[in-house]
């Protein structure tokens, strides 16, 4: 797990859950979950998108059952991976039974849609069994006809209602092996439902917007809303919803942990916006940056600037920075210049100092 900030004590402090080897709750980090958009029948195809993220450090995956076929194929798939799998179930218990007989490490149900009282009470003796926790999964598009009708629309106090009803379904059995989520599309019944929840519950919680939308759209959203539940100590596993490719969820939840203080992990890396004293490609080198660093797990700060006269001044925080030129770059570290190179050569020289700085924090010099 990466490095947890002090500001980790002013957590609510919740229940204690594990999915798989990885525990929830409590004094616990908070979890960075994501889940796959590939067929999970297409096993190879599942297993690779989930080493991916893995290497973007994703703690725990989600994958779709829409039917038998897929139940079974988590078999293979947990066989491969490192994470803990939760498999997400929708209306039919049978599926539900067979995943977790396939070796998921947690369920994802709704046990109000799940088929009647009988169904989900083997669903439960299941999960019992397997020491499988359960996340009820509460969303503003599937509330109850009769909590709709009461509140006439899906307002925070009927999610809610929604959510405590079906804790109550599956406690009620003598399971409480339970995290919660309570997503809505809207930013604000989103905090104010988890914020409304907590105040009346200490089962763990999973953080999220859902459809939220795609990456300039989902990263804002997301952002306010988990940021300032975080803020606040609510939240014990988050993901962030994007219409893009999942590893980049796995980015912007660890930017999010980053700017409330609670985990860092990877580099941090700061750029400048550019101006008219820039005469390089920086958009094209920082997304570069970027992307080489996802797999990176060690904490440190990189610098990517477009301006020589300005880069190592307004970065000399950075553990390594670089800036530009016409037609040259500089290699910095603080105040000192460690390089000059052609423009060209500017990502790779210092993309070969990032790579030593890393085999320096490795081997803990």
């Amino acid at each position: 797990m990466a490095a947890m900030n002090t500001q980790q004590k002013n957590r609510r402090k919740t229940r204690i859950i594990h999915v798989g080897h990885v525990p929830i709750g409590g004094d616990n980090p908070v979890v960075v979950q994501s889940m796959c958009n590939t067929d999970t029948r297409d096993v190879s195809s599942t297993v690779a998108q989930i080493k991916e993220l893995e290497a973007a450090g994703c703690e725990i995956i989600r994958v779709a059952v829409p039917d038998m076929e897929a139940a079974n194929a988590i078999s293979e798939i947990v066989k491969a991976i490192s994470i803990p799998l939760i498999a997400d179930i929708h209306f039919d218990w049978r599926l539900a039974v067979a995943a977790m007989d396939s070796g998921a490490h947690g369920i994802r149900i709704n046990p109000g849609n799940i088929g009647g009282r009988t169904k989900l009470q083997k669903v439960i003796e299941k999960a019992r069994e397997r020491s499988v926790p359960i996340r009820i999964g509460v969303n503003s598009g599937s509330l109850e006809k009769d909590i709709l009708k009461k509140y006439g629309s899906p307002v925070p106090q009927a999610l809610v209602e929604s959510a405590l009803r079906n804790i109550e379904l599956v406690t009620e059995m003598g399971y409480e092996e339970i995290k919660i989520s309570i997503k809505s599309s809207d930013v604000i019944s989103t905090i104010e439902a988890y914020r409304l929840f907590s105040r009346k519950s200490d089962f763990p919680v999973h953080l999220g917007v859902t459809e939220a939308g795609g990456l300039i759209a989902g990263t804002v959203k997301s952002s306010v809303a988990l940021g300032a539940l975080l803020m606040e100590g609510i939240g014990d596993t988050m993901r962030v919803s994007l219409t893009r490719d999942p590893v980049e969820e796995i980015q912007v939840a660890y930017e999010i942990l980053r700017a409330v203080r609670l985990r860092n992990r990877g580099p941090e890396i700061i750029s400048c916006p550019t101006c008219g004293r820039c005469e390089i490609n920086l958009f094209s080198i920082a997304e570069e940056v970027e992307r080489r660093a996802r797999k990176i797990p060690q904490t440190f700060k990189l610098a990517v600037m477009g301006c020589i006269v300005n880069g190592p001044g307004e970065a000399r925080e950075a553990d390594l920075g670089l800036a530009g030129g016409k037609g040259v770059g500089i290699i910095f570290q603080g105040e000192k210049i460690l390089r000059k190179v052609k423009e060209d050569e500017l990502l790779d020289a210092f993309w070969t100092e990032v790579e030593g700085l890393v085999k320096k924090k490795r081997s803990g010099a």
